[in-house]
């Protein structure tokens, strides 16, 4: 039998709903097997009651292989409803095992109850008569709702559109009908909302039902001894390679892994993934933990797969003895794309792979030419993923030891195993691996923890990928991987970019399937949010213009004191000095005047911000066409004209270097770029200025600290600081550019 729209149509679906089931290939074969059963039972009429459980049993019936069990009832219309075949189904995630307990299963979806007409007007009637008195003072705002609910629970089998019905009846009868007064609608006061993040609870000890874990007849009792370890508590991990440097999507990972464990009061484990030896370096275990720190968190344990290297090995042989797995001879291009050639040694004897394996493991097969392999198919359609495979490789912590190493699709899920996670949280391009997760774990009948699969973070204007960053570092464009215009953890925290930031950016965003690009400017008004609150305001200038003040007010420089935050009463202070030579921006003075230009001119006179005085040029003084300095005259702001502006300015200050960073690529996604994302590289990604001038209130900056510099943006002190010179790198502008001068 084939799928078509008629036979759909024939059990009462709409005609859109039937074109809408035949466009989904897998529903639309199971529905037409469910169908074809179903007529042999019912003898090939099934009316639209039938019909419509027939489809909720195609849909949403997990475990497949109790159809033919339902159908019977159904077709027999001991089942007459899709409430009780809800319970049905319900009961069989609650009860994967089998024997089927006929009388229990019955109990539990209320076969044999019968609920009539006169039941349901009993409990309504009595319902109401409880609370006649609230219904006739609130009469229709009454929540009737709850009425509903409460007759459900007396009559769990009773139609909800007949218990609905019954009550609508006798709240007329009892009210009459609705009256104007009873038709308006209440005003609603306006109340301020404050978003909350949630997070989802979770009992661990029924992650078997789990959309598609696989339950085996040994499953209940391997999960009771699980329990028995943990106690129910939450176990995650974040489980990095350590063969680079974390980046903003792994800040994602970090957050969701940690946090969901806090918010079910349980543990989060670091678990570096150290099974490919040729590329894992001392600097990045050091870093990736020194990232997790730096976000806040802190792991109940630091692991390594490598770790369990013995167990992992044991396992190997006894998947062998199972007829599992076994040593293969294809070479790594004979097994790669989507259709390889099958293996010539699949169904090789279990004692012939037992012996090669162990020829492996003791370094008599050159690398290449042997692997251990799984017997078993990938979601995307991969037969027999690699176990193990030969590398004559010195590793960081078991040294010469092995010249076997395991793979990620043998060693995650039996690490995850072996360390009770209840949870293995990845992103998405891991969900075509779920199988083979499960599969391992079942084929050795050990504990199995359920694997929850989320989209990725991506941000435009960027590369965070290893392989890509390796190569902007080769091409001399950016510096390290610390490099403040990439989006490692590293860069970013170089950069300024406060740890509760990038938190507080991967709450906003969410955790879903979705794999979507967030705009950087989310991650932006974070950073803003909190170096607002955070970050000292000071005065700073890039490019100095030298002026001298011929009137200065006093015989000596002036000390200002200046709060830290203007906003906050609070706020601490400190002193600035005022002198007769201060330095403004050079863009900041024009000769003449544009028509938005509200700075300083020739006669334009500007505020100078702290000081309570208004600056007015008297003369230019150049050299070679160039402006090298102004004398100006200032006046109290008291006495003079309401200035178009004020500006910042430093005086007796301290020189520094200032490196002004901008996107490193051109487009959104550099990858699209023809020649590729090494010909999309921003020239002007990066401005130095070397001969930058600071207040001298901030000269004894500590590295990493920030600082609001006031008009200019927010900065941050910079790793390459020398003690007679600070360096700073801008974070972030002020906000986006508003095109006001």
């Amino acid at each position: 039998m084939e799928p078509n729209i008629e036979l759909f149509k024939s059990i009462g679906l709409s005609n859109s709903k039937a074109e809408e089931t035949l466009r989904n290939k897998v529903v639309a074969a199971r529905l037409t097997s469910v169908i074809s059963e179903a007529q042999k039972l019912s003898g090939n009429k099934i009316d639209s009651g039938v019909g419509n459980l027939l489809y909720q049993l195609a849909t949403e019936l997990r475990n497949q292989s109790k159809i033919s069990y339902l159908l019977h009832y159904v077709c027999n219309k001991e089942i007459e409803n899709k409430l009780q075949l809800s319970a049905a189904m319900t009961y069989f995630v609650d009860n994967p095992t089998d024997p089927v307990d006929d009388e229990k299963f019955k109990a539990a979806c209320g076969i044999g109850i019968t609920v009539t007409a006169q039941d349901i007007k009993d409990v309504v009637t009595q319902l109401i008569d409880e609370q006649k008195n609230e219904i006739l003072n609130s009469r229709y705002k009454f929540n009737f709702g709850t009425l509903i609910f409460q007759a459900r629970d007396k009559l769990k089998w009773a139609d909800g559109k007949a218990v609905k019905s019954e009550i609508d009846a006798q709240v007329v009868s009892l009210l009459g009908p609705k009256t104007e007064e009873d038709t308006l609608k209440a005003k609603q006061a306006k109340k301020k909302k404050k978003a909350v993040e949630s997070q989802k609870s979770s009992d661990e000890s029924e992650n078997y039902k789990t959309d598609n874990y696989v339950v085996t007849d040994k499953t209940m009792d391997i999960l009771a001894q699980h329990l028995k370890y943990t106690g129910g508590q939450v176990r995650t991990r974040f489980p990095p390679e350590p063969n680079g440097i974390l980046h903003i999507g792994h800040a994602k990972a970090i957050n969701f892994n940690f946090c969901y464990a806090k918010a079910n009061d349980g543990i989060c484990f670091l678990r570096y993934d150290d099974t490919n030896p040729e590329v894992e370096e001392e600097e990045y275990f050091v870093g990736i933990l020194d990232a997790v720190r730096w976000l806040g968190y802190e792991p109940y344990k630091v692991t390594h797969s490598s770790d369990y290297f013995k167990e992992l090995y044991l396992y190997a042989i006894e998947l062998i003895n199972r007829g599992l797995a076994y040593v293969c001879h294809q070479s790594g291009d004979d097994i790669k794309g989507h259709n390889p050639l099958p293996s010539p040694w699949r169904d090789r004897p279990i004692e012939e792979s037992l012996i090669l394996f162990e020829d492996m493991k003791n370094g008599k097969i050159d690398e290449g030419k042997a692997t251990l392999r799984m017997k078993m198919t990938l979601e995307d359609g991969k037969s027999d993923p690699v176990a193990y495979r030969i590398k004559f490789t010195h590793h960081a912590r078991s040294g010469d030891k092995w010249c076997i190493y395991p793979t990620y699709d043998y060693t995650h899920c039996l690490c995850d195993s072996l360390e009770h996670i209840t949870h293995s949280l990845c992103t998405k391009e891991f969900q075509s691996r779920r199988s083979s997760y499960y599969w391992l774990c079942n084929a050795l009948d050990v504990y199995c923890p359920v694997q929850w699969e989320y989209g990725r973070l991506n941000l435009p204007y960027t590369v965070v990928s290893k392989r890509k960053i390796v190569k902007l570092i080769k091409h001399g464009i950016v510096q390290s991987w610390d490099d403040p215009r990439l989006y490692t953890l590293s860069a970013l925290r170089r950069r300024g970019f406060p740890p509760t930031a990038i938190n507080r950016f991967c709450a906003k965003i969410g955790v879903t399937m979705a794999q979507v690009t967030i705009d950087t400017q989310l991650l932006e008004s974070c950073v803003r949010e909190e170096l607002n609150s955070t970050a000292p305001r000071t005065m700073a200038v890039l490019d100095p213009l030298k002026i001298t003040i011929t009137n200065f007010p006093e015989p000596k420089n002036l000390t200002l004191s200046v709060p830290d935050f203007p906003r906050d009463s609070s706020s601490a202070n400190h002193n600035i000095v005022f002198s007769k030579v201060i330095y403004i921006e050079r863009n900041d003075f024009r000769k003449a005047a544009g028509e938005n230009f509200h700075r300083l001119t020739k006669d334009q006179p500007v505020g100078l911000r702290h000081t309570g005085y208004v600056i007015a040029v008297q003369k230019i003084i150049e050299e070679n066409d160039e402006v090298k300095e102004l004398l100006a005259v200032v006046t109290p702001i008291s006495e003079a004209h309401k200035p178009k502006g004020f500006i910042h300015w430093v005086s007796e200050p301290v020189n520094c270097e200032v490196r002004v960073y901008e996107r490193l690529f051109k487009h959104p996604n550099p990858a699209e770029v023809p020649g590729g994302f090494i010909n999309d590289i921003n020239e002007n990604s990066l401005q130095i200025f070397t001969n930058a001038l600071i207040d001298a209130s901030i000269a004894t900056a500590k590295v990493e600290s920030r600082f609001q510099f006031e008009r200019l943006g927010y900065f941050c002190v910079d790793k390459d600081s020398a003690k007679n010179k600070l360096i700073f790198n801008r974070t972030l502008k002020l906000r986006e550019d508003t095109g006001k001068e």
